[in-house]
């Protein structure tokens, strides 16, 4: 097994136990991640992204369906079941992720779901019958944006 899939492999391991600073050691300095609810994070905020939603997490469950990777990248599937605190409904996201490494770190980590499919489940009858449209995400985009802003304004960050 290449090391980078190992890796991978310890990064969900790391999520699947709640461990984000073991998440964190995963992560080159200058990472770079970005999803459909969190985009565009460098460096500590990606970080400080994986401890809150660790810490808030009460019945998460991280199952790794696949992963591999070479020298050049690799690639994950992994589902999270959760269940979504503002609403209170559960969430079944399946997530298909891809990687480039530097040093023996990850330095870039993109996840990509269907923003309705989850907004369907998390939101109920607004995400799905609004989920494909654009100020429904943005709206959830800027929430998700200002709980990482509070997390890391209380930790210091």
């Amino acid at each position: 097994m290449h090391p980078h899939e190992i890796l991978i492999r310890d990064f969900y391991a790391a999520f699947a136990r709640r461990d984000a600073e073991a998440m964190a050691r995963c992560y080159g300095d200058e990472v770079f991640f970005s999803d459909p609810v969190f985009p565009k994070l460098h460096g500590e905020e990606a970080r400080d992204m994986w401890r809150m939603l660790a810490a808030r997490a009460t019945d998460l469950e991280i199952v790794l369906d696949e992963a591999s990777a070479g020298a050049e990248g690799g690639r994950a599937r992994w589902t999270a079941r959760y269940t979504f605190t503002k609403t209170g409904r559960k969430v079944v996201n399946r997530i298909e992720a891809h990687f480039a490494f530097r040093d023996g770190r990850i330095v870039r980590h993109f996840d990509h779901f269907s923003f309705w499919r989850w907004s369907a489940q998390a939101l109920g009858p607004l995400g799905r019958f609004l989920g494909w449209f654009a100020p429904v995400k943005w709206m959830v985009r800027k929430q998700a944006a200002g709980q990482l802003d509070r997390y890391r304004q209380a930790k210091g960050a």
